[in-house]
Formats: C-alpha cells, sequence, structure tokens
C-alpha cells in the first residue's frame, strides 16, 4: 500500500481539542468537521489550506493526545490528509486513525523533511521515500490486520466483510 502526500511540518505535542475543537463534537459529517479541523490554530489551519493535496502531516511527539474522539481522525481524513508521520502517538488516536482508514507511522524525519516536499510512503515495505533529497527511511511495517482495515478504508468496512464471509 504507497501513499504520498506534501509536508506540512507541525510541531509536539498536539492534542485533539487542537486538531478539532469541542464545541464541533455534535456532528460527525466528515466534510463539516473538515471545515473546522485545526479552527483554534489559524497557523496550522493556514498550512493546510495553502498546502497542495495530499497532504502528508510530519510531527514530532505525542500526537493526538486528549480525549478519545473519532472526530478527529475523521476532519483530518476529510481534510484531505493522505497519512501522518510522528515520533509518536497517543495511543487511542493512533488505534482511532487506523479504525477510520487514515494510515500513521511511527518514524523520526523532521530533520529530513521540509515544509511542501513531496513524502511517499510504502506501508508494506516499510519505507518512506523523500525525493528532494533522494533518501529512503525505514520503519517497522504495520501487522497485516491493520494493513488490511487501513486497505479496506476502516474497521467497520473490515468487520462488515468478515461478516459477509461468515455467512
Amino acid at each position: 500500500m504507497k501513499l504520498e502526500g506534501y509536508a506540512i511540518i507541525l510541531g509536539d505535542n498536539i492534542d485533539t481539542d487542537t486538531i478539532i475543537p469541542a464545541r464541533y463534537l455534535h456532528r460527525s459529517d466528515p466534510e463539516w468537521l473538515a471545515q473546522h479541523v485545526f479552527e483554534d490554530a489559524p497557523e496550522i489551519r493556514e498550512k493546510i489550506l495553502k498546502s497542495p493535496k495530499p497532504i502528508a502531516v510530519i510531527v514530532g511527539k505525542g500526537f493526538g493526545y486528549g480525549s478519545s474522539r473519532e472526530h478527529a481522525v475523521i476532519a483530518l481524513k476529510a481534510a484531505k490528509i493522505s497519512f501522518i508521520i510522528a515520533k509518536s502517538f497517543h495511543r487511542i488516536f493512533y488505534r482511532n486513525a487506523i479504525n477510520n482508514g487514515l494510515a500513521v507511522v511511527e518514524a523520526n524525519i523532521e530533520k529530513y523533511v521540509k515544509e511542501g516536499d513531496l513524502v511517499k510512503i510504502d506501508l508494506i515495505e516499510g519505507k518512506i521515500v523523500l525525493p528532494r533529497i533522494g533518501e529512503t527511511i525505514r520503519f517497522k511495517p504495520l501487522p497485516k490486520k491493520l494493513l488490511e482495515i487501513l486497505r479496506i478504508g476502516g474497521i467497520k468496512e473490515f468487520l462488515r466483510r468478515i461478516a459477509s464471509e461468515e455467512q
């Protein structure tokens, strides 16, 4: 499974309230949530609005801490975020991302990437390719079941297919 996106670089410790403010949690429509992604962080919101699509979010440590809401992942995915590479993720966010079909990779690549760089990932091979500098960075590939969940688009569709196979 290969993905690519244009890098926007964020910092450390970005919580789910920063991604999607709590006042927007009364709805779960992806397109509506995407309109409010990073609304209280205008410098990040501006990067997302101006970036070519799809977007590769490159962050430091502690991405997605805070509440366990799925809204944050839904909003990011609808805002044309192709994948997120972070030094570390909050575990609940990480699992919500996989369950909702948003690829997440733990790797430390901030020092190799500039804003706007094309970043390519191969989730099966465990490779991050940075064409601007001609570098390939390895990461531990995701387990096969998680790759299948991502490929299908999320856990709901994955479970639907399992249920239909059992009938």
